[in-house]
């Protein structure tokens, strides 16, 4: 089986690969990034391609030449604050590497089985009616990111109608774990408490907005989730990927200030607020469960005592280096 993941270098693209390799031993796994200097050392099975999946000559060469029965999509723009700053740098990025991926699909004979990522911004911001979310909401993006996540998931189910391309899309919800940017909540409050243990900072952390509840689920119960989907997913047909539990982004604090025993301040810095809240993002997965049978293995304190151990470990590394 020849199996080809976008944006194998990222967060969940390292943990998607990891995931597939111990499921399908024997598969070859290709995979994509836009960095030449990107470290893929933890997943050496991998078949790196250096490419920008913007340009459609070369995302056609390479499909063709990789001939992918399996297609994860997961190269993207991902960081919302930043679709603020370069609402057209995501945009482009998102929605035109989809397209050209798309166009190279539909030219395979047979066609690979392809899951585009969407996810769960585009749920915006609802009614207590229609909380927990459910595939039928209509969208109300809120960011230019949550918009290129619409285009995505539209450009997926029309391909699906207009081409008999057998895509499914995976919403997912806030999902953290080891390995995870900083730039992220939970890794962003676990590497100050990291760097408070180690003396790299006084004991106090800057903070956004804590009052915003998510539904967290662990990165590696994610991945589960997009394999189960692509083995038995309807073409056509969206999926949440969901704890259906909302924590809020105190609790997350909370809970990770509980495994030191260090006195800590928190401070609010109003640089981190967005222009839109969304007060609450709570998924409902039950169309994921039934069709696949997926279920979350991690619980919300291990996933942020593992992210917090990956942080302690990245300081050392980096005071070592220094």
């Amino acid at each position: 089986m020849r199996i080809l993941i976008t944006g194998v270098s990222g967060f969940v693209g390292q943990h998607l690969a990891q995931h597939l390799h111990t499921t399908y031993p024997d598969a070859e796994i290709h995979g994509t990034t836009r960095r030449t200097d990107a470290d893929l050392t933890a997943i050496p099975f991998v078949i790196p391609h250096v490419i920008d999946l913007r340009d459609p000559d070369k995302t056609s060469a390479l499909v063709r030449e990789v001939q992918p029965q399996q297609v994860y999509h997961l190269a993207a723009q991902a960081f919302v604050p930043r679709s603020f700053e370069a609402p057209w740098e995501t945009i482009e990025n998102n929605v035109r590497s989809q397209l050209n991926l798309t166009l190279a699909c539909i030219e395979l004979d047979p066609m690979p089985r392809v899951l585009a990522i969407s996810s769960a911004e585009i749920y915006g911001i609802v009614g207590p009616e229609s909380i927990p979310m459910h595939e039928g909401l209509p969208p109300r993006p809120t960011s230019p990111y949550s918009v290129s996540k619409v285009t995505q998931d539209m450009l997926a189910s029309q391909y699906s109608g207009s081409h008999d391309l057998p895509i499914m899309t995976a919403r997912p919800f806030n999902h953290f774990g080891p390995g995870q940017n900083a730039r992220f909540v939970a890794p962003a409050f676990a590497m100050q408490v990291a760097r408070i243990e180690a003396g790299l900072q006084p004991p106090a952390i800057e903070v956004g907005d804590l009052s915003a509840k998510r539904d967290f689920t662990d990165v590696r119960d994610i991945v589960a989730a997009y394999r189960m989907l692509m083995e038995s997913g309807e073409p056509g047909q969206t999926y949440n990927v969901a704890s259906s539990k909302a924590e809020s982004i105190q609790h997350l604090l909370d809970t990770l200030l509980g495994f030191v025993d260090i006195d800590i301040k928190v401070h609010i810095d109003r640089s981190h607020l967005r222009p839109v809240k969304i007060p609450i993002l709570l998924g409902d997965a039950t169309r994921l469960r039934e069709r696949t049978g997926w279920q979350p293995q991690y619980t919300f304190e291990q996933s942020l005592l593992d992210v917090l151990n990956d942080c302690r470990q990245r300081v050392k590394e980096l005071n070592v280096t220094e």
